[in-house]
C-alpha cells in the first residue's frame, strides 16, 4: 500500500513483494527526513543545548518567569521559582559528544514526527475503503497538532515542574545536588515525549470508535477506572509531588472527556450510516 498503489477494488491488488517495496521507500524517505533534521540539530549546537535543552535548568526560563509573575499577581511569593539548586556535570570522557549525537537524533525524530506519520499514512490510506478514507481526512494534521501540543505542555509545564522539584529536594543541607548531564536530559526528554504521546488519546479513541471497538457509553461506565489510570500515569511521569501530578492530571482528564464526545459523534455518525445502508438494501430487495 503506497501513495501510488491502486485503490482497493479499482484494480488488481498489489503482491506481497510490491507491498514490501512500497514500504521500503516510505521508510527510506522517513529515515532521510530524520537524518536531515538530526544534522540540522547537530550543527545548531548552541541553540540546541544552551537555549533548548538547558533552558529549564536556568531561572530565566520562560516557565519560571511566568511563575514569578503569577506569584506577584496572587501575592504568593512561594510560587515564584527564581533559583535552581543544582549543577549539571559531565562525568565521562566522551559524555558530551555522545550526548550531542543522541540528543540531535531525538530532536530529529521529534521534528520529523509529522512527516513520519504522513509517510505511514500514505502507506495505509490506499488500502482503506473510500468511506474510510473520507472519514479519516485530516488524520495527519490532528495527530501532528496533538503531538506538538503535548510536547509543548511537557517541555514548558511538566518537565520544569519535575526538574524544579527534584533539584530542590534535599535530605540534608550538607549534600549538594550535582546532576549528571545524562540524567538531566533523560528527565527532560522523557517528560516531554510522554506528554506528547499521552495527548494523542483523542485520535486513538477516534480510530477505535471508527472501528466499533469503543463507544461513549463504555467510556462513561469506566470513567472512574480511567481516572485511576490517569493518576497512575501522572505518578509515573512526574516526581512524587502533588502539585506536579495535579498539573499533569488535569489536561489528561480533559482529554478523556473530549475523547468521550469524539466517540459519541463518531458512533452517532456510524450508526446513521449503517441505518442508511440498511434502508437502501431493504429498498433494493423490495
Amino acid at each position: 500500500m503506497s501513495a501510488t498503489q491502486p485503490m482497493l477494488g479499482d484494480q488488481q491488488e498489489m503482491s506481497f513483494i510490491d507491498h514490501l517495496e512500497a514500504l521500503r521507500w516510505h521508510v527510506i524517505r522517513a529515515a532521510i527526513a530524520v537524518v536531515v533534521f538530526s544534522l540540522g540539530a547537530f550543527f545548531a549546537k548552541d541553540f540546541l543545548f544552551h537555549d533548548l535543552m538547558l533552558g529549564p535548568s536556568r531561572p530565566d526560563f520562560w516557565t519560571y518567569q511566568m511563575s514569578c509573575k503569577l506569584a506577584a499577581l496572587l501575592h504568593a511569593p512561594g510560587l515564584c521559582i527564581d533559583k535552581i539548586g543544582f549543577v549539571i556535570q559531565n562525568r565521562e570522557m566522551s559524555g558530551q559528544l555522545t550526548m550531542h549525537i543522541s540528543t540531535s537524533f531525538i530532536v530529529g525524530l521529534v521534528l520529523g514526527f509529522p512527516y513520519l506519520f504522513w509517510e505511514l499514512w500514505r502507506f495505509i490510506e490506499p488500502g482503506l475503503y473510500p468511506h474510510e478514507r473520507q472519514n479519516s481526512r485530516g488524520a495527519v494534521f490532528f495527530v501532528s497538532v496533538l503531538f506538538i501540543a503535548g510536547l509543548l505542555f511537557g517541555y514548558y509545564i511538566a518537565a520544569p515542574m519535575s526538574i524544579q522539584f527534584l533539584a530542590g529536594y534535599v535530605v540534608d543541607a550538607s549534600i549538594e545536588n550535582q546532576i549528571d548531564m545524562q540524567s538531566y536530559l533523560s528527565t527532560l526528554t522523557t517528560m516531554s515525549l510522554s506528554c506528547a504521546f499521552v495527548f494523542e488519546l483523542p485520535m486513538i479513541v477516534f480510530f477505535l470508535a471508527k472501528a466499533g471497538l469503543i463507544t461513549p457509553d463504555i467510556m462513561r461506565v469506566y470513567r472512574k477506572h480511567a481516572i485511576v489510570v490517569v493518576l497512575v500515569i501522572a505518578a509515573i511521569i512526574t516526581p512524587p509531588e502533588v502539585t506536579s501530578q495535579i498539573i499533569v492530571t488535569i489536561p489528561i482528564i480533559l482529554l478523556y472527556e473530549l475523547s468521550i464526545n469524539i466517540a459519541r459523534v463518531v458512533t452517532r455518525n456510524r450508526t446513521a450510516a449503517l441505518n442508511a445502508q440498511l434502508a437502501e438494501n431493504q429498498g433494493v430487495a423490495e
